[in-house]
């Protein structure tokens, strides 16, 4: 009987697996809360160093490989300019905008080796998060601009904001990026945290307001 028994239980248990393969589905498809597929971003999009640079961004450049009284030669704050570009010493200026950090360095030291300029650089590009921001808005107690930070996410962006006011509708939140809306429920996340999804500097968080 014991072994019937077993048999049963993996038959069932490979059953259940066959058909979840066959929907294609995860739980998050079903359940009205999106993914990062929907957002058309990357599954890593909220680690800092995979965020997409853009016009009006601060940079911290640092050189390293060369001789120590050239490196304060390169090292130093830039900024993206309206195009798009910073300008670099000795190499003039290098598409940043669209590119992420590590790109960018990397463009960097090819540069320099192509010109002839350094034989091995090491460029090291840092952003900091204290100039870029989430904006949070409509039902919410203290509409503002939140400092980005590469844990932030729907849920903590709102209540950073003060919380939802007694107006809003937890089930008609939008997510604005690169001019895409994307409706979230909260309700839904407040059930499974797992399905909160992580921001990007440049989001708009839009609380609408309920019906009744």
């Amino acid at each position: 009987m014991r072994f019937w028994y077993l048999a049963a239980t993996a038959a069932c248990l490979l059953m259940a697996g066959c058909a979840t393969s066959k929907s294609g589905k995860t739980a998050s498809a079903d359940n009205g809360v999106p993914t990062l597929k929907d957002l058309g971003g990357d599954v890593e999009f909220n680690a800092a160093s995979n965020l997409r640079l853009r016009a009006g961004d601060t940079l911290e450049i640092r050189l390293g490989g060369v001789p120590r009284e050239e490196i304060d030669q390169v090292a130093g704050t830039y900024s993206v300019d309206t195009e798009g570009y910073v300008n670099i010493p000795q190499v003039g200026r290098i598409r940043a905008s669209g590119e992420t950090q590590e790109a960018l360095q990397m463009a960097i030291e090819k540069k320099y080796r192509d010109q002839a300029v350094y034989t091995n650089p090491t460029i090291t590009v840092v952003v900091p998060m204290a100039t870029r921001f989430v904006n949070v808005g409509g039902e919410v107690r203290l509409p503002q601009r939140i400092a980005y930070t590469p844990d932030l996410t729907v849920l903590a962006a709102i209540s950073a904001a003060g919380g939802f006011t007694e107006y809003a509708s937890q089930s008609r939140i939008k997510l604005y990026r690169d001019m895409k809306a994307v409706p979230i429920d909260i309700r839904k996340i407040r059930k499974n945290p797992g399905l909160d999804i992580p921001l990007q500097p440049g989001d708009t968080v839009e609380v609408m307001r309920s019906f009744f």
